[in-house]
Order: C-alpha cells, then structure tokens, then sequence
C-alpha cells in the first residue's frame, strides 16, 4: 500500500517566487461523487489529473491528517481528457510551482479559477515526525483543514468563502482542527 505523508501551508509572503525551479499546470476533477465524499459516505476520492502530456489515476482515503493510503496509476492522455469532461463534477486548475529548500522539494499551488487567490505549499514527508526547513515565506499549517483540500475547493471555492468561513477556519486552525 502507498502511504502519503504530507504537511500543507499558506504562505506568509511571495518571497518563495524567487526560487521557484519550474512550473506546470495542472487540471483535476473527481470520479467519485463530491457529495458523497463531503457526506461521508465514500472512503476514497478518487481523481483524474492531467498534467501537460501525462495523466494518472489517483486513489486516496479520505481521513483528515497528514497520512493518508494513496495510490497512482498512469492513464493515457485522451481517456483523462474524457473523463474530466464527461465524469467529474467540476475540474479544479493550479499552477505547481517547485521550490527547492535545504535539499526538501516543497510544491506550492497556486490556484485558478473560482480558487483564484489561494496558495497552498505542500512537502511529502518520509515519516509524519520528520524534521524540515521552514523558510520565512511558509506560513500557517492547515494540513488538518478540510476546507483546504482539493476535493472540498470544487464544491466550495476559494472566492465563496464568506468573512465569517474564513473566520471559521481561522478557529478551526487555532483549535487543531476540532472548531
């Protein structure tokens, strides 16, 4: 089984841009009902991304945290195209920036569309104690917000958030997750 641990932040400031190595587009949707992935009754999402010519089949269990099962596997360009357009409900676009920091790759996404506005940095890690760099433009964490994963900003986008969600995810971060 593939495990993912990773550590998601906001950035504090756009001083990462200065060191971005490359940058790709990405576009990704969801073969599992959004809906019942938010109700609670589906245990994985399952998602199409494509990224410029490769595209890939992601499944990943659905638990809040840093850990979570997942599991990838390529597709062929043009079956990725037809399911993003006639499977998904809604497709999500970023732009992925890789930044390079003390030999640790942090990918930070910056989000289009409704989502427009949110940047999001993001660091795989080899065990969920690990140690990194924390670069000054790094932010707060809000790996254990669901409000910030990807599956959630399809049906709920960045640019909706009222004052008071905001404040909201403000609480829930300042309470560990439990607001």
């Amino acid at each position: 089984m593939g495990i993912e641990i990773e550590r998601k932040f906001l950035l504090a400031n756009d001083a990462w841009r200065a060191a971005v190595r490359d940058s790709k587009h990405i576009a990704q949707g969801y073969l599992v009902g959004v809906r019942a992935l938010r109700d609670g009754a589906a245990r994985a999402s399952v998602r199409v991304r494509i990224s410029g010519e490769q595209a890939w089949l992601n499944i990943k269990s659905v638990e809040l945290g840093i850990s979570r099962a997942e599991y990838e596997l390529p597709l062929p360009l043009a079956d990725a195209q037809t399911m993003l357009g006639t499977l998904c409900d809604g497709v999500l676009e970023k732009t992925r920036h890789h930044v390079d920091v003390d030999g640790w790759l942090f990918e930070i996404d910056e989000f289009q569309g409704h989502n427009h506005g949110l940047i999001v940095a993001e660091i795989e890690l080899p065990a969920a104690d690990a140690t990194f760099p924390r670069p000054t433009w790094l932010g707060r964490e809000v790996s254990n917000l669901a409000r910030y994963y990807n599956v959630n900003l399809i049906t709920h986008p960045f640019a909706q958030w009222s004052e008071a969600e905001r404040d909201a995810a403000d609480a829930e971060f300042a309470s560990g997750g439990q607001a």
